[in-house]
């Protein structure tokens, strides 16, 4: 079949109409009718060749919603009719240590869905099966297809930097990471200390479940010792200071990757609380699916701007300039 999509013909060029056709669906692989699709600025990298992995005519988008329209002949899990979301990961070899404990996120052979293949600026999208995952009733297309890349990448950071709840939970930034973040740390039983530098920022941050706001460099102490921070910002920020937030066993993660090393940060700082630093990428199948019947559950959702297909550059202009708030979501 033919999709009807839209492209980036070279290296930072607006996207425009671009037809291509599907291939013979493999045994695992499905067609999906899609519905939204967000916007997020790793397409904006991948449109402009940031990490020197795009290929052109290049289809972006890897947070899709939409209907399946067909599947292989081993897709026994999804049926054609089911409401699915595909992210980021779109393939993984399922044989080694990674993907065999559940961690096919961490897997040397991954496959992402804008890379090296078109994504879900399109009609239709042709993917593996066994990266889609179902879209519980509870949760608006418009508003699932963030939560499969912003989602999921916040969610991810937590669970592996020991959320469960009860803990006192650190989160650096309220922007399109930052909101979901507070959301699932707070819904889930935690209580939660956003750091921000917008003073504007304070009151989103408390009705999105905060209950302590800091605006600026944390140069006093938080209430109450924090067991987490994780860091969405893409500042290079006083991290020491940061440390000294942190509980004995506390951990510092990053989802947001500041420009320079963490070159201020001494052994010794980590030495005599045991605390640790790490980053995370999103997660694994499995932890997906969690953070879905989460998000439902506890009507976790993100702040979305829509725009309908026609108005995709527009959107990506916006996102660009960081005027949407927060996470913008193409209706095709």
């Amino acid at each position: 079949m033919k999709i009807q999509a839209l492209a980036a013909i070279n290296k930072q060029e607006a996207l425009t109409d671009f037809t291509y056709e599907t291939i013979s669906l493999s045994e695992y692989e499905c067609v999906v009718k899609v519905h939204t699709c967000g916007i997020c600025h790793s397409d904006i990298h991948m449109i402009d060749n940031d990490w020197r992995t795009s290929k052109y005519p290049l289809v972006p988008g890897h947070e899709v919603v939409g209907i399946i329209e067909e599947v292989g002949s081993l897709v026994s899990h999804l049926q054609v009719g089911d409401r699915v979301g595909i992210g980021w990961q779109s393939g993984a070899c399922f044989e080694c240590k990674d993907c065999l404990r559940g961690n096919e996120n961490l897997c040397s052979k991954n496959k992402s869905t804008i890379v090296a293949r078109h994504g879900g600026f399109g009609s239709h999208l042709q993917v593996d099966s066994r990266f889609c995952f179902k879209i519980p009733e509870e949760l608006e297309s418009a508003v699932a297809s963030p939560l499969l890349c912003a989602g999921i990448t916040v969610y991810a950071a937590l669970r592996y930097a020991g959320m469960s709840s009860g803990h006192n939970i650190g989160i650096i930034g309220i922007g399109g990471l930052g909101h979901l973040a507070v959301q699932f740390a707070a819904k889930m039983g935690n209580r939660v200390t956003v750091f921000t530098t917008s003073p504007d920022k304070e009151e989103f941050a408390l009705a999105n479940g905060a209950s302590e706001v800091i605006v600026g460099s944390p140069k006093g102490k938080t209430k109450h010792k924090l067991n987490i921070i994780l860091n969405t910002t893409h500042n290079d920020l006083d991290w020491p200071r940061f440390l000294s937030q942190l509980d004995s066993d506390g951990t510092l993660t990053f989802v947001g990757v500041p420009p320079s090393t963490l070159s201020t940060v001494h052994i010794g700082m980590l030495l005599a609380k045991r605390l640790r630093i790490m980053a995370s990428p999103i997660g694994g199948r499995a932890m997906i699916n969690e953070m879905l019947e989460i998000a439902a559950k506890h009507k976790i959702a993100p702040v979305i701007e829509k725009f309908p297909s026609s108005r995709a550059n527009e959107a990506i202009s916006k996102v660009r300039a960081n005027q949407v708030r927060y996470r913008a979501v193409l209706e095709f």
